[in-house]
């Protein structure tokens, strides 16, 4: 029995049934089937008519209606691009052919003329069922791309389907198919059909066949959400993952924070004897995982990060968003792991450029500085050495300190008077000002707009080394993506963290965009 054969009560309650099924909207059952109606309608009657067809959704009956458009006569209605009259007498009534259907038609009006239900043959009803299964199909497909999409981010669960080339496809509760590409696999995890198997929803693609959803396994966040399900803290909150760095299948360091002075954030994270994080290392493959306790100092942060390394000491460079770890002899192997695995994950943890030295190395560093300070304030401020060293001393490393510094500080050092003094900050300041003055030249010979030389959150040679790769205004540096920024300025020079910040102020300063409106 066709569906438009059956009773109405029954036609109403087998739409339902069907709606709930595929877990669609009752209205797209109905108009599916309102399409296959008009659909054999215009069969029976005619293609060049526009025919609809309607259910009454409270007791289920029928009404097939052919629809005319009311003219004011043939010749109003215009012609098309070849001159050739739109009129057409089987969608169109003039006013006096619709006064038969109606008492007062107006132009414009939309005239129903009233059809018998078209019969359902067996052919009629295979094309019916067709357009209703098509129809339903579109339906699902979209629904599912919809809620699959909502939970990109999420974890899922589901049983391997098949395997192919490496990579593979996992049924995700019968409702649709997961994808998990070979790269996107922990390294050496093998994986068999039937395997019930988890994974983060990466990205979600509409397709002809269905959404198409992307899973990975070797993601940073899949790590994060797995410690959501496994601590109830972590969940609730009460702890926060601050940032996770991994080597799939390898290594692994999580950032974890707590407001509440009387949680223990790295323990509860761990648990009583390794009972939080076990099943955590299970799932990623026997992932070596260190729980690192997240700090706002960046110092302490980083010490944090390179455990199990044990830190004597740690330079920062803000401006360069670098820092230098110093270790002892026994501990450097450990601070920098195998293939610089341990230094590299800290990097990633912290968003910092770190150099692990050993102190032979940074008393060798600190040598270099101090040399290398010296010459700049021989030749700067044409000083002797003895003057120069005696500035190093007292802690001024820069000849902007120098030139702007109370005098009273340059005073207070033995064997300076107010002449000296005075001096010396007249030769600092007309050294920056040469310097500014070379800068301005060189930046504008290289084409440089004064928006992007006056732009001071970098250092000036970052300034000229952008120019010589052809970024010569703010909105060139706004418009780079962060990749892009360290590519041309090299990873000793800017990390990846450092160019967001970067771009995100010239973004800011050129076209007004804040990191929230992005």
């Amino acid at each position: 029995m066709s569906f438009v054969s059956m009773p109405r009560q029954d036609l109403l309650l087998a739409i339902e049934n069907l709606a709930q099924e595929k877990q669609v909207e009752r209205e797209i059952v109905f108009e599916s089937l309102e399409s296959a109606i008009a659909k054999i309608a215009k069969q029976k009657y005619g293609e060049e008519f526009n025919i609809n067809a309607n259910i009454d959704r409270k007791n289920g009956a029928i009404h097939v209606r052919r629809l005319f458009e009311v003219i004011q006569s043939p010749e109003t209605v215009g012609t098309d691009d070849f001159g050739e009259s739109l009129y057409n007498p089987n969608t169109m009534l003039t006013v006096e052919q619709a006064s038969k259907y109606s008492k007062n038609p107006q132009i414009g009006d939309i005239i129903e003329d009233s059809l018998p239900e078209p019969e359902f043959g067996r052919m009629a009803f295979q094309t019916a069922r067709q357009i209703m299964t098509a129809r339903v199909r579109d339906a699902e497909k979209g629904r599912q791309f919809e809620e699959f999409k909502d939970n990109i981010g999420d974890i899922i669960s589901g049983v391997v389907k098949r395997i192919e080339f490496g990579n593979v496809f996992v049924d995700i509760n019968g409702k649709a198919e997961g994808y998990i590409r070979g790269t996107e696999l922990i390294p050496g995890e093998r994986l068999n059909i039937g395997d019930r198997v988890r994974a983060l929803i990466m990205d979600v693609a509409r397709s002809n066949s269905g959404p198409q959803i992307f899973l990975t396994r070797t993601h940073p966040i899949f790590m994060e959400k797995l410690f959501v399900q496994e601590v109830p803290e972590i969940y609730e909150g009460i702890i926060k993952i601050k940032s996770v760095a991994r080597a799939p299948g390898s290594h692994a360091k999580i950032a974890v924070q707590t407001d509440d002075p009387s949680v223990d954030a790295v323990g509860m994270t761990v648990g009583m004897k390794g009972t939080r994080i076990q099943p955590v290392i299970n799932e990623c493959h026997g992932e070596k995982i260190d729980v690192i306790l997240y700090s706002e100092d960046p110092a302490v942060f980083i010490v944090n990060a390179m455990q199990p390394a044990k830190v004597a000491k740690i330079i920062i460079d803000e401006d360069k968003h670098t820092a230098a770890v110093v270790v002892n002899e026994d501990q450097q192997s450990l601070a920098i792991g195998r293939r610089g695995q341990n230094v590299r994950l800290a990097s990633q943890l912290t968003g910092w450029n770190i150099d692990v030295m050993s102190e032979a190395e940074e008393q060798e560093r600190r040598a270099k500085e101090f040399k290398e300070k010296t010459e700049l304030f021989i030749r700067g401020l044409d000083v002797d050495e003895m003057i120069a060293h005696l500035l190093i001393t007292e802690g001024f490393r820069t000849i902007e300190e120098i030139a702007f510094v109370e005098t009273q500080e340059l005073e207070s050092i033995e064997g300076f008077n107010s002449e000296l003094v005075s001096e010396l900050q007249t030769r600092a300041k007309a050294y920056l000002e040469k310097l500014e003055h070379d800068y301005f030249e060189q930046g504008r010979k290289l084409g440089i707009k004064d928006d992007l030389l006056n732009f001071d959150f970098v250092k000036r040679p970052v300034i000229m080394k952008l120019g010589a790769a052809g970024i010569n205004t703010l909105a060139d540096l706004a418009d780079l993506a962060s990749d892009e920024l360290v590519e041309i300025l090299g990873e000793d020079n800017m990390s990846e963290k450092l160019a967001e910040r970067v771009i995100m102020k010239a973004r800011e300063i050129a076209f007004g965009i804040t990191n929230d409106e992005e």
